[in-house]
């Protein structure tokens, strides 16, 4: 392969026929490589209903969408073949992808097809000489990686960079490809939701999150009366999942849910740094602690250093 462009192609992310919100999330970051190499942004969505997927990852910033019209769902024999071969003509420096289930399904693949390195869990990136950001020990260290070859592959983890959503003036490409069906070794038959919960705590605009200062379980009902007045939704921090007062859906943090709402209302989560992972990407964040100390303070846009009893129904009253 020859000497790389300065170009960043990144491959956006649909499910279920929705376009991910990481993959305008992967606009910013690729937006910054791009920028900082002189280079062209290019994004690329493969399967499902490309032609709308391409009017929607054409964002600020993007200057070319190709659309690999092949399949309805993820494949990773498919997306395999598709960003392979999109490597091999748009000739980028950086390939980025969510680090998700399915970009860690085929990015390590195609990083080996192409004899690339690869680093993943990305939370930031310099791009001088590229050094990618990484965390250890449960989010407690970050690790610095830098990378010597000039090109590399990039899983980038959701909610580490705002989205971007204002409309580009990208030209949008059909990328014509001929699957090798001989290389398709599955299928997608259907789906079967499992321990799915009853809400998509991701999707929320505010969020309510309770933490083990609530107490009893009882005292749930508290969370639930100021979500219903704020119009929010009920999430939580790994204590209340793992005693069984809300279901695993619910969980925000590492081991749960990365979230990004427009508001963050914390009441009575101490802010362990896995649960910071999973929330800190929100617009705004508001703290109810009886501890002034509490990590979560020192994040948080509004800290009421209070009794959650008190400042709750307070709260309550004054939006109902």
């Amino acid at each position: 392969m020859s000497a790389p462009s300065p170009d960043v192609l990144a491959i956006a992310e649909h499910r279920r026929g929705d376009l991910r919100d990481v993959s305008d999330q992967l606009v910013t970051a690729g937006s910054e490589l791009a920028g900082a190499t002189g280079g062209d942004l290019h994004v690329a969505v493969v399967s499902g209903d490309v032609e709308e997927f391409g009017r929607k990852a054409n964002r600020e910033g993007v200057d070319v969408v190709h659309t690999v019209a092949d399949g309805e769902e993820f494949n990773h024999d498919v997306y395999v073949q598709a960003v392979e071969a999109l490597v091999e003509e748009v000739d980028p420096r950086y390939l980025l992808a969510p680090n998700s289930v399915n970009g860690l399904d085929y990015v390590p693949a195609v990083a080996r097809r192409l004899a690339l390195p690869l680093v993943t869990d990305v939370v930031d990136i310099k791009a001088e000489q590229l050094v990618a950001t990484r965390e250890m020990y449960g989010g407690k260290v970050e690790t610095e990686i830098e990378v010597a070859d000039d090109r590399a592959v990039l899983t980038i983890r959701a909610g580490e960079w705002p989205a971007t959503t204002d409309t580009g003036d990208a030209s949008v490409e059909p990328f014509e490809l001929e699957i090798d069906e001989s290389r398709v070794g599955s299928s997608v038959n259907g789906f079967e939701e499992v321990g799915g919960g009853d809400v998509d705590i991701t999707e929320a605009d505010v969020l309510v999150s309770v933490g083990r200062g609530i107490d009893d379980e009882e005292n749930l009902e508290l969370i639930h009366d100021l979500a219903d007045a704020l119009g929010a939704t009920v999430s939580a921090s790994r204590p209340i999942v793992d005693a069984g007062w809300l279901e695993k859906g619910r969980q925000v943090g590492q081991s749960g849910k990365v979230v990004t709402p427009d508001v963050y209302i914390a009441v009575g989560i101490s802010g362990a740094v896995q649960h910071v992972a999973g929330m800190k990407g929100s617009e705004t964040i508001v703290a109810i602690n009886t501890d002034p100390s509490a990590p979560i303070m020192d994040i948080a846009d509004y800290a009421i250093h209070d009794d959650l009893f008190e400042v709750v129904p307070a709260l309550i009253e004054a939006f109902e």
